[in-house]
């Protein structure tokens, strides 16, 4: 009987014990905060689970976590039939092929604050290219620094244009994947194309969706710098999203023991909608 060799793990648990030390402090230091209230001076005063209790029933809580949902909702419905369908369109062989992979990776290379600076200008009313062009050109009124629809459409449509391709590429790497004996079986079949998507693309393409739904709920769920730089959270307080608001609290009123107790709720909460993406697309595979 063949023995496994375990010394592969003395290479990795040095990274391993780094991780975990870079990740466990902050978090402790979080949960230290959670539970107590400071004036400074290091002085502090135990809380419990006030701060959680308090943040639970906040409605500025509850109207961020919704505006958060809805964003992330609207992301993933939007994005992933978008991402599969280009993928869809993008040639298998031939010159074009790495002009498209690259095309499709040019957004994702561009930093993130870049993003939501360059669309905060493309969109200006008045000197930005988009906005003097639907206002002055088209003659459609859009001003996404005073109309909240407006705002949603230029954060969503950012997003989209930045995060697409990640969809893209993934779904594309899968449907590269796919022997060609099963288009050459579906062809004697005489299968039409939404039978050969239906039945042989899409069940391939099931493990790469979902790592990307995964990444890209995770990611959108707890964006900041792009919708924070193109908006600021307004007009008004419309496109505050949870991550946004959590900043205002930490850094802007410098209340730290609720947003401690708030950046935990937030963790808890991706971490279980993560888990029940995870166990919900792949339960036929446990079965």
């Amino acid at each position: 009987m063949k023995t496994e060799n375990q010394k592969a793990w003395f290479f990795v648990l040095p990274v391993l014990l780094l991780v975990a030390f870079n990740a466990l402090v902050p978090i402790m230091t979080v949960v230290n905060y959670s539970v107590q209230e400071t004036f400074g001076n290091n002085v502090f005063f135990w809380q419990g689970l006030d701060w959680f209790e308090q943040i639970l029933r906040s409605d500025r809580f509850q109207a961020a976590l919704g505006r958060q949902f809805l964003f992330t909702f609207l992301i993933l419905i939007i994005e992933v039939p978008l991402g599969i369908i280009i993928a869809l369109s993008m040639p298998r062989s031939g010159f074009w092929v790495p002009v498209c992979l690259v095309t499709m990776a040019l957004p994702m290379l561009i930093p993130w604050n870049v993003v939501g600076a360059m669309w905060n200008i493309f969109t200006l009313p008045d000197i930005g290219l988009l906005g003097y062009l639907m206002n002055h050109t088209l003659g459609i009124p859009y001003d996404m620094t005073q109309n909240p629809f407006a705002a949603w459409v230029t954060i969503i449509t950012m997003d989209v244009w930045h995060w697409t391709s990640l969809v893209v590429l993934l779904s594309y790497a899968g449907l590269v994947s796919i022997p060609d004996a099963y288009y050459q079986a579906a062809k004697i079949d005489g299968a039409s194309a939404w039978k050969v998507f239906r039945f042989i693309q899409l069940p391939k393409l099931k493990t790469v969706l979902t790592i990307a739904i995964l990444l890209r709920f995770m990611d959108s769920f707890n964006i900041y710098t792009e919708p924070f730089v193109l908006t600021g959270g307004g007009p008004g307080n419309s496109t505050t999203l949870l991550s946004i608001d959590l900043v205002k609290i930490a850094l802007g009123q410098f209340d730290l023991g609720p947003a401690a107790a708030m950046s935990l709720i937030y963790f808890a909460i991706t971490l279980l909608v993560s888990w029940l993406f995870y166990t919900l697309m792949t339960k036929d595979d446990a079965q």
